[in-house]
């Protein structure tokens, strides 16, 4: 057989791009927070695996230490049950483990039992397995061989007035325990104690959307890792115009990350919209000058996701800046998500934030489409949505209420007509990942206000 030349982009000056060096820091770069990010912001240095490992479990003390106290005080209920067995966690407790244990071990229950009178939470685990210093261990399989047994004694001897379990009909969050573990555990307590039994929701979305000050110092360097790839991205080191497919920048992305030792959370996007075209082309479209290419790309670092959105144009010959109605999209989408961020106020319902976000925007003779959510250990996160892509109606899952020391993904489109175009219609969709403190919400490393520019010159 002859040899088979490779398909796609991955060949000459992007190869140089997938294998270019990598710097590692023992510790992650701490970046203030920024309202205009960078065009082509530099790759920040990686953490290796261990340094990665020790900083997720100090991020991780620190959050059983405040975090759990305040949700458990401030919901009323003094004890919380979590149950999770080995490859089927509970999503909370998956993010509860340490960085060296990967997953629960045969069947993982963890207790969290406040004493009252400003105590500690005390932090215990009935398994066979330690916790390492995060719980204490506090059940002897030698003295009492049933687990559920030596759960229901440990909860007898705490005499709890309230039971926190996770089950939810409104968020899967909310509701990690199974109905098996749900029977074994009713079954082995005695009536007083299945009469206390109360649902976990909102400790469980209030433990996953919550961020730290320690989380929040390491949040903006997490996003301007996403910042760059997509910059490696939409580079002219990658994207040849005629030749370079829709495809190739997706696989680009997967084996960027790969190299990087960088996980992300969904399969990368890319797309286009082109002048005479109705609606975006994916797949193996083939990109060509004059295009305006959107990606949507999301990373997991340090337990901590991003969720990006960004526009680029592909520069025509003898062009050195993108049509005045492409610039002009991306400015009403901008005003779109000023709309919405001067929505946000403690206490509202995610419904409520939408309502008002499109009432701003639509006033200014926008046309917005806004479907936002929280972002955290979870891409799409615990929490109220602020609006669905298909339904910019109230929704269920738009009922719950936003609190302060939140990160969100910013996720809207404005849709505008763009001259050059002939009047057609375009998607301007911007998504960009922001703090919200609880008087105001900040980009973590800004957002896009020009659209990239991709040189139209041929493969050299």
């Amino acid at each position: 057989m002859g040899r088979v030349r490779p398909k796609g982009i991955l060949i000459g000056a992007a190869m140089m791009a997938l294998c270019a060096p990598v710097a590692f820091a023992a510790d992650p770069p701490v970046l203030p927070m920024v309202e205009t990010e960078l065009t082509r912001p530099a790759l920040p240095p990686i953490l290796t695996m261990r340094d990665r490992a020790r900083v997720e479990n100090a991020l991780l003390a620190d959050r059983l230490d405040t975090v759990i106290p305040r949700l458990m005080r401030d919901q009323k209920i003094d004890m919380w049950v979590l149950v999770a067995r080995e490859y089927f966690e509970d999503p909370v407790v998956a993010t509860m483990l340490d960085a060296e244990s990967l997953h629960a071990r045969r069947r993982t229950i963890l207790v969290f039992f406040d004493p009252g009178e400003g105590r500690p939470v005390e932090r215990l685990t009935v398994s066979r397995y330690g916790m390492g210093d995060l719980f204490a261990g506090a059940w002897d399989p030698q003295a009492q061989p049933d687990q559920w047994k030596a759960l229901a004694e440990l909860i007898a001897r705490r005499d709890p007035k309230k039971i926190a379990i996770n089950t939810s009909s409104l968020t899967a969050f909310g509701d990690g325990m199974t109905l098996s573990q749900h029977g074994e555990m009713v079954a082995a307590l005695p009536q007083i104690y299945r009469d206390r039994i109360v649902s976990g929701e909102g400790l469980s979305v209030g433990w996953l959307e919550t961020r730290t000050p320690a989380e929040m110092k390491l949040y903006p360097g997490i996003m301007r890792l996403a910042h760059a790839v997509i910059a490696e991205a939409f580079s002219d080191a990658t994207i040849k115009p005629g030749k370079t497919t829709t495809a190739d920048v997706v696989w680009f992305y997967r084996e960027r990350l790969a190299r990087l030792g960088i996980a992300t959370w969904f399969h990368p996007s890319i797309a286009l919209q082109r002048q005479g075209v109705k609606g975006f082309l994916d797949g193996d479209t083939v990109i060509q000058k004059g295009d305006l290419l959107w990606t949507d790309f999301g990373i997991n670092y340090l337990r901590l996701n991003t969720d990006t959105q960004h526009l680029a144009y592909v520069l025509k010959d003898g062009e050195t800046r993108a049509p005045a109605g492409l610039r002009a999209g991306l400015t009403a989408a901008n005003r779109v998500q000023d709309a919405l961020t001067s929505s946000f106020a403690v206490g509202l319902t995610g419904n409520e934030v939408l309502a008002a976000a499109r009432a701003k925007a639509v006033a200014q003779g926008l046309k917005p489409t806004i479907y936002s959510h929280p972002l955290g250990y979870h891409g799409h996160g615990a929490g109220p949505a602020i609006g669905f892509w298909d339904n910019q109606s109230p929704d269920i899952r738009g009922s719950l209420k936003v609190h302060a020391n939140t990160v969100w993904s910013i996720e809207l489109a404005a849709t505008e007509p763009v001259p050059e175009w002939g009047g057609q219609d375009v998607a301007f969709r911007a998504e960009e990942n922001a703090f919200y403190d609880g008087r105001q919400v900040r980009y973590l490393d800004g957002r896009q206000t020009d659209l990239t520019l991709i040189p139209g010159r041929p493969d050299r």
